[in-house]
């Protein structure tokens, strides 16, 4: 019953939104397709509803070929790679409206685990990689909505001296899977609608507590996930 809603839900509401935002999309792609490097649209392969893969949309805010630049698939503040346009766009979560696009042809959903390259994904235990895309990936869930500020986390550890892949693998990927496992063990349409309200309420208040009020029996957030802990680290280092 529950994945029917959902369907429901994601077919209706992502034909309103498509709708309602087309007056904002015309303009970005008109601003796109004339600064930077002329390009409207980012597809990128990633894994999705029960590990097929499929190309995620988004518009497009960094330089072309940027996955083989710099820092390669890890992103951090300021990155010069990211266009002006790509800036603002990130910023206010504008980039990722695309995939409205996905929802409606069924490859994503409005709520779900974050789909990722297939790099990413084996660096998973064997255990959440199982449970992982039982369900359809989302343009939200809990990993994307605790992990808002994830550029800003390895922006500081790349500062402080630090390998950002390191970070992901010691840190990040381990906790995010704990998410998805609690999503995967506590979802429902209620679930849903309060990881929905929650995003946009980050996106005002990006620095609130307010998803471990909503969901108390969330895994507790660890300390390295926090830019005290990697500048007491950098500190004690020196």
């Amino acid at each position: 019953m529950y994945n029917y809603l959902k369907r429901y839900f994601d077919i209706i509401f992502s034909v309103i939104a498509l709708l309602l935002l087309l007056p904002v999309f015309i303009p970005i792609m008109i601003l796109l397709k004339l600064t930077g490097e002329g390009e409207v649209f980012y597809r990128q392969e990633r894994v999705g509803f029960q590990h097929k893969t499929f190309g995620i949309l988004k518009f497009a805010t960094m330089l072309k070929n940027s996955a083989k630049m710099g820092s390669g698939l890890v992103t951090v503040r300021k990155d010069p790679r990211i266009t002006p346009l790509g800036g603002f766009l990130r910023r206010f979560k504008i980039n990722e409206l695309p995939q409205l696009w996905n929802v409606l042809t069924g490859e994503m959903s409005f709520v779900g685990p974050r789909p990722l390259p297939e790099s990413s994904v084996v660096k998973y235990t064997d255990g959440v990689r199982k449970i992982l895309y039982k369900n359809r990936p989302g343009i939200t869930g809990i990993g994307s909505l605790i992990f808002r500020d994830e550029e800003k986390l390895v922006t500081c550890w790349k500062n402080t001296g630090g390998e950002p892949l390191d970070y992901y693998r010691s840190y990040i990927y381990p906790y995010k899977g704990m998410l998805e496992k609690w999503y995967y063990e506590n979802i429902s349409f209620t679930t849903d609608i309060k990881i929905i309200f929650l995003t946009a309420w980050s996106i005002f208040y990006s620095h609130s507590n307010l998803p471990y009020r909503f969901f108390r029996n969330l895994p507790s957030k660890p300390e390295e996930l926090t830019e005290k802990w990697i500048l007491n680290r950098h500190e004690m280092k020196e």
